[in-house]
């Protein structure tokens, strides 16, 4: 490029077609007048911050090609000089194309030290200054860049003298300029080449045109968009409004239908008879039976003490010559007298408006009485109706929580209230005290009470010691790194609830992931997934292996701790060994590394800190709302930083830490123990808590759950690490996941009480009834699995679990079918634990890490749990079948 100063202003004429010119601010105007000027009648100009103008468009080109051509031909010239030596050169950008015959406008450089620009004389040639440094450019390589925005002469924006000093000022073209010696020829070909080039920039001008029609087609594209979104949110509102009005009122029609509760007492020698009145908007009686019942069927031998209920109702007479028909319905309940009170239930099909009548009977071994308790309920649906709408209502709340339309705990008290408006329209509408029964509160209190301990532990400095040394351990390796953390997540979750084991592996993974710049997303959703595969090992590792192992009637046949561990162990290892691989080939195209540098990424995370602690704070007087307003401002200062950091900082995260050696010194300073008499304190409540969770699976005599446990070691630390501001730590608490447990178990026993799990599990003996006896066996290890696992990613595990295993013991029992117990429970329980993988809401681990990412700024969605969940879960699930077969089947090891 060339630079050509003249008495009083300096130009820069470049042949390499500038993007951005910058113009030295006008005296005459003031900073608001001009800058106001400037973006009214030209938006592409802007103020920049050392006091120029400055001009951007990408459209801009010079038509320097053509000046080359034209000042080629100059053999001597003369340069005018400027009248004013501190006033600039003025242009004037339109929206036309350069006026060929007009002068191009002198524009300072703006890197250009003051003073050290070289200087012309001013009779110098121009011509021969002009071209000393230049590079010649061909015109077609013009050509191609030239767009249609011009400068010319006159400019009535940008002048700041009279119109009689502007006319002092000549274009570097103008006819004076060319020598007289030149041919006629040489003018004729400037001519053509002129005709040549206003040719071209006609064309791009209609181009340019055309790019601004599309611009402004953009612009209505973008608002027709965000007008479309408003729409669709306000429908989003509305319907769910509507639907939730719908429910309230339907709940609220009918009332609550308190059971009656009858005691009586049966014996061999008396039995108990009533009669019910019909009804005409009946279509099912259901009744329950409670006492020292057995939830299952009988074993078939008929030796057992059972009890025996007869439903009679005489069917509607059709016509004159046919004769009333006695439909009679036979439900026998074994007797266990170890337990004290179990209610048991079912359903029975109405076929007319006639009295039914119901008898119950006992068969002892001995002449005694047994006390029951008997309710019965008419209900105006069917159970084909009731599961359909289960379904639907289960449909309802996954597209919620998958398409994210509202938060996953609200999507449950929707579901949650759909389903007891259908129970109140069916017939069966519960009591607010019934509802309170249906949430486990030993979950919830076991949740709560880990919480709280890791909310103190977390103050200790504890969870950041552990990153450092894990990343110490895997030497800068990141796959090492996780691989090691998936382990150790399997193996601790085969000896403590999966629940407890992601409550104190979360909060490890994410100030490691934070300390190596990794996504803790990723590294969270291996975690939790092999936290499910490890639950499956032992019998205490999983509720569904907690209530297999539990059973009586399956204790009597053989199932014990060492037993069922052993059979569940051996699979679980094989699916492991298939697990990492395959964990390493989903994970294969996936950026484990963040995409912005560490200091960006830490940044984003205060920002998401300070927001949330604004909005944690409610404007109930004058000081709380001034307080909320800094950190607002707080915010908005972060925030403009981050977009000048990400405007500005660039730099690429190797794959691979390789100067892992250096960096842990400098990690193990930053990461220390902060409070070392506190992380005393928590590590021995902590190692107490878990000793009495072993304890508990093995001692008879400790009379506390794993809730109680739980809350009385919050109670301790609580104590001990002197805590005055409560309100710290319970702000830490995941109340947002409390919720959606409590509201998920009132879903589940709703649909279950609509009949969804039994028709499942009766629809699952069905099929296994319909295979050939020769392949039975292998078909129903088949089928239980993989209905097992489908349904535990939808719906809870543990009420299914509870369902299924009077179903698989009628299975076994029954003398038509003959299957052996056993590896009908371990086909349950492999398919209960290794499908909760499948979803996000399938395993009560997933929920509690989703809920502690969040709160630490990186939830996870259903969809990016799937993703990776649900191929785990078909191939786990595929490895344990093939295990089943194998052990079952093929050895016989029954």
């Amino acid at each position: 490029m060339s630079y050509l100063t003249l008495p009083g202003c300096k130009c820069l004429l470049r042949n390499l077609s500038p993007r951005v010119v910058h113009y030295p601010r006008p005296r005459a105007f003031g900073s608001g007048h001009w800058t106001s000027l400037l973006e009214k009648d030209h938006p592409v100009i802007r103020t920049i911050s050392n006091g120029d103008m400055h001009l951007e468009n990408k459209d801009i080109r010079l038509a320097s090609a053509m000046l080359e051509v034209e000042l080629h031909q100059t053999s001597a010239l003369s340069v005018p000089t400027c009248p004013d030596p501190g006033r600039p050169l003025t242009v004037k950008p339109t929206a036309s194309n350069y006026e060929l015959g007009q002068a191009d406008p002198c524009i300072p450089h703006a890197g250009e030290a003051a003073g050290k620009s070289p200087c012309v004389p001013e009779h110098a040639e121009f011509g021969s200054f002009l071209m000393k440094g230049r590079t010649h450019s061909p015109l077609s390589q013009f050509s191609s860049s030239l767009k249609d925005l011009s400068f010319k002469e006159d400019t009535p924006l940008l002048w700041n003298s009279p119109q009689k000093k502007r006319s002092q000022f000549m274009p570097v073209h103008h006819p004076e300029f060319i020598a007289t010696e030149d041919s006629w020829e040489s003018g004729l070909t400037v001519w053509e080449q002129k005709c040549m080039l206003g040719k071209e920039v006609a064309d791009l001008s209609a181009l340019a045109s055309s790019e601004k029609g599309d611009l402004a087609g953009g612009v209505h594209l973008r608002a027709q968009v965000s007008k479309l979104g408003c729409c669709v949110r306000w429908m989003k509102i509305t319907g769910l409004f509507v639907f939730v009005v719908l429910c309230s009122i339907l709940f609220s029609l009918y009332p609550d239908q308190g059971k009656l509760w009858q005691l009586l007492a049966v014996s061999p020698l008396e039995n108990y008879s009533v009669t019910l009145s019909g009804r005409a908007d009946s279509i099912i009686l259901q009744l329950d039976l409670a006492g020292a019942l057995m939830p299952g069927g009988p074993s078939g031998s008929g030796k057992e003490e059972h009890v025996m209920v007869v439903v009679t109702q005489t069917d509607a007479v059709g016509n004159r010559w046919r004769r009333p028909q006695q439909v009679t319905h036979n439900w026998t309940v074994p007797l266990n007298p170890r337990s004290e009170h179990v209610v048991v239930s079912r359903t029975f099909e109405i076929v007319s408006r006639e009295a039914v009548s119901i008898s119950i009977q006992a068969s002892l071994q001995q002449t005694r009485l047994v006390p029951l308790l008997l309710a019965h309920q008419f209900l105006g649906a069917s159970v084909e109706a009731q599961v359909a709408s289960a379904v639907a209502i289960l449909t309802g709340v996954y597209t919620l929580i998958i398409f994210e339309i509202v938060h996953r705990t609200l999507a449950a008290m929707l579901g949650a209230l759909a389903a007891l408006a259908a129970l109140a329209v069916v017939g069966d509408r519960p009591s607010l005290t019934h509802v309170v029964e249906w949430i486990d509160f030993e979950t919830l209190a076991l949740l709560f009470g880990m919480m709280i301990l890791v909310a103190i532990f977390s103050e200790t400095g504890f969870f950041d010691y552990c990153a450092v040394k894990a990343y110490q351990l895997s030497r800068g390796r990141v796959w090492a790194m996780i691989i090691m953390l998936c382990l150790m997540a399997a193996i601790l979750s085969a000896f403590l609830d999966n629940v407890t084991t992601m409550l104190l592996f979360t909060p490890v993974t994410i100030r490691l992931c934070e300390v190596l710049n990794l996504d803790p997303r990723q590294v969270l959703i291996a975690e939790v997934i092999f936290t499910n595969i490890g639950g499956a090992a032992t019998a205490i590792g999983d509720p569904p292996n907690v209530i297999i192992v539990s059973n009586q009637e399956l204790r009597k046949m053989g199932l014990d701790f060492a037993g069922f561990t052993a059979h569940m162990f051996l699979g679980i290892c094989l699916v492991l060994l298939v697990s990492f691989p395959l964990l390493r080939l989903l994970y294969w195209n996936k950026k484990l590394y963040n995409k912005e540098p560490s200091e960006i990424v830490e940044l984003k995370h205060e920002i998401h800190v300070w927001r949330l602690t604004a909005q944690r704070i409610s404007p109930a007087s004058r000081e709380e709302t001034a307080v909320r307003g800094l950190l607002l401002e707080k915010v908005l200062a972060l925030e403009h930083l981050l977009a000048q950091r990400l405007h500005t900082f660039h730099r690429q995260i190797s794959q691979e830490d390789k100067n892992w050696e250096t960096n842990i010194q400098e990690l193990q300073r930053k990461h220390r123990i902060s409070d070392r008499s506190l992380l005393v304190k928590c590590l021995t409540v902590l190692g107490f808590v878990i000793s009495m969770f072993f304890l508990n699976s093995f001692v008879p005599g400790i009379h506390l759950d794993l809730g109680w446990i739980a809350i009385l070691g919050a109670i301790w630390l609580l104590i001990l690490a002197d805590i005055h501001d409560f309100e710290i730590i319970l702000h830490r608490v995941e109340w947002a996941t409390l919720l959606f447990f409590a509201a998920l178990f009132v879903l589940m026993e709703a649909l279950t009480h609509l009949h969804l799990v039994e028709y499942v599990g009766e629809q699952t003996a069905l099929l296994i009834k319909m295979v050939p006896e020769d392949q039975r066996f292998a078909a129903a290890i088949v089928l239980i699995v993989w209905v097992s696992a489908l349904a535990s990613s939808l719906i809870d595990n543990i009420p299914f679990t509870a369902t299924m295993i009077p179903v698989l013991l009628n299975l076994s029992q029954d003398p038509e079918i003959s299957l052996p117990a056993l590896p009908l429970m371990y086909a349950l329980a492999l398919g209960a634990c290794l499908g909760g993988n499948g979803t996000l809401i399938g395993a009560s681990a997933n929920v509690v890490c989703a809920g502690i990412a969040e709160q630490h700024g990186y939830g996870f969605s259903f969809m990016e749990f799937f993703r990776l969940g649900f191929p785990m879960m078909l191939m786990s699930c595929t490895i344990g079948m093939c295990y089943l077969l194998i052990a079952h089947v093929v050895v016989g090891w029954n």
